[in-house]
């Protein structure tokens, strides 16, 4: 399983969340997913509702919007972003909770050390491969 996303969604990302700091930033990402690949296609930026440097929450208001726009361009969510303003790219406790409700690679993006990994829960964390077109 690998994630493929542009060297210019990345910066978008990037950009973002170094934006939000001190509070982790989070977004949508929609594309096409299968069993070998997630092609990121779109970026919707989402606000982080809890203002947090340690947690994200985006509001079911806005979550409506997302999948109706998603919907409406005929593509899928195929994965949630957010970053660890503080901390290296690995899910928290938290992370791996909402993972559960949430089955789409989960992309994270230190804000310590600029890194983006990308991961998926089955019975355990998974990381996935990030290639970068």
């Amino acid at each position: 399983m690998k994630l493929i996303i542009t060297e210019s969604q990345k910066k978008i990302l990037a950009n973002y969340a170094d934006n939000e700091r001190p509070n982790e930033s989070c977004a949508v990402l929609f594309g096409a997913a299968n069993d070998e690949q997630t092609t990121v296609k779109e970026i919707f930026l989402t606000q982080n509702i809890e203002e947090s440097p340690v947690n994200f929450t985006i509001s079911n208001d806005e979550l409506l919007k997302v999948y109706k726009t998603a919907e409406d361009k005929k593509m899928q969510v195929v994965g949630i972003f957010h970053s660890h303003p503080n901390s290296e790219a690995y899910p928290s406790e938290t992370d791996k909770r909402f993972m559960q409700s949430n089955p789409v690679i989960w992309v994270i993006y230190s804000g310590v050390t600029k890194d983006f990994k990308a991961y998926f829960l089955e019975s355990e964390i998974i990381q996935v491969a990030i290639e970068v077109n």
